[in-house]
């Protein structure tokens, strides 16, 4: 087999591990790929490098692949993401003066609590809050919490883009009240005591979608070989990765300078679903906080790609278009998914959508390869997405 080398742009975060563990423990080698990781420190860089061909594929915030092959960002570029490389992983994190104004406890909050207690803070001065990208998950899962707990977004509070790396400084210097970014930099913040976790994005939307694998269209499919040795390299990455003799292991690679430069404990603390939420505080456990590999979580799910494509709608102000629905639908790629991993010991989902936010409990799902069982997927309001009538979703939003 002959090797074939990659590009691969990706941002310090816990949830950039597959492509770097596929490049440091051999799993990529072992697919005939050399890959050659690309850091940087904004959303907006890496999706530079990537439309320009400086990179073959991208660690990318899901929303932001939808936006480029919409061409919400510049001139349309049609993508391909064939992986997901993980769900959740997120927190809100409110400057320690906000968390003591809200009187946060020693748990994590209940969202709808936690809101109530925000709003009474936004009514009486303007809150900002920072996100990573504009085109960010961080970005509508902020915004579909504070709606609806009654809070409006770009009215009642700001919100500004910052660079998950300088996130904690932008807590400490008082230019945002509150964050939504990805590990470490939660963490950070709550290390350095300029920050408190209220809530994890898994209170909004268990297992909502968080990074993807990131292609320009046309490269996956001019180097469709190497993009499904791609494929069963982050497979077997995001097997090694759930495994709890691998964590400590794991988080020392990810804490490397050349990765994360970040500090191997809070990584740590983010992989076994730990989270401090206040300096000095015992670790609380919590459950899925970053959702890896079992239950098909790496499959791309054009349902899910939809949801993301209605919050788009929903704060662009454009109105739907069904055309841009497909496009954003089609997007990810399941296909690409099913081609690599066909004959392995992956589970195949048989359908490419699904109904959002629909399980309360662990239900058995169609295949087409293993056994497939899919668990709580909740939004915290109770409503359920329906990819298949979005105009009527949008429309019984707050």
């Amino acid at each position: 087999m002959s090797t074939e080398r990659l590009r691969v742009g990706f941002l310090p975060l816990v949830d950039a591990a597959l492509p770097i563990l596929a490049h440091e423990l051999g799993f990529a080698e072992a697919e005939g790929l050399a890959i050659e990781l690309v850091r940087d420190v904004t959303w907006a860089t890496v999706r530079d490098r990537l439309i320009y061909g400086h990179t073959d594929a991208a660690h990318m915030v899901a929303p932001l692949a939808i936006a480029t092959a919409l061409g919400r960002t510049g001139p349309a570029m049609a993508m391909a993401v064939p992986f997901v490389l993980g769900l959740n992983g997120n927190a809100i994190t409110f400057s320690a003066a906000l968390g003591k104004a809200c009187g946060l406890g020693e748990m994590l909050g209940e969202p709808h609590a936690v809101g109530a207690a925000l709003r009474a803070t936004a009514m009486a001065r303007k809150l900002r809050f920072g996100v990573v990208h504009r085109y960010s998950s961080h970005n509508y899962m902020l915004r579909y919490w504070l709606a609806g707990v009654g809070i409006r977004p770009d009215t009642d509070v700001e919100i500004v883009v910052t660079s998950p790396p300088f996130a904690a400084d932008a807590l400490a210097s008082g230019e945002v009240d509150g964050i939504c970014v990805g590990e470490p930099w939660n963490s950070i913040a709550v290390d350095r005591g300029v920050g408190r976790i209220a809530l994890a994005t898994a209170q909004i939307w268990r297992r909502g979608v968080e990074k993807v694998l990131a292609m320009r269209a046309d490269v996956a499919a001019d180097r469709g070989d190497a993009t499904q040795r791609l494929i069963r390299a982050l497979h077997a990455a995001a097997a090694h990765f759930v495994r709890p003799d691998t964590a400590e292991g794991s988080a020392a690679i990810l804490a490397r300078p050349a990765y994360l430069d970040a500090p191997a404990d809070a990584i740590l603390r983010a992989i076994t679903d730990r989270i401090r939420l206040v300096r000095g505080g015992e670790p609380v456990h919590y459950p899925d906080f970053m959702f890896q590999y079992r239950e098909a979580a790496n499959f791309p799910w054009r349902s899910q790609a939809a949801w993301l494509y209605a919050q788009m709608t929903r704060w662009d102000g454009r109105g739907y278009d069904a055309g841009d629905a497909a496009i954003a639908a089609a997007t990810f790629r399941p296909d690409l998914y099913r081609a690599a991993l066909a004959g392995s010991g992956a589970v195949l989902p048989g359908a490419s959508s699904k109904l959002e936010g629909a399980l309360g409990e662990p239900i058995g799902a169609g295949s087409t390869q293993g056994r497939l069982v899919l668990g709580n997927d909740r939004f915290f309001d109770g409503r359920a997405f329906d990819p298949d009538d979005i105009p009527a979703y949008l429309a019984g939003l707050p």
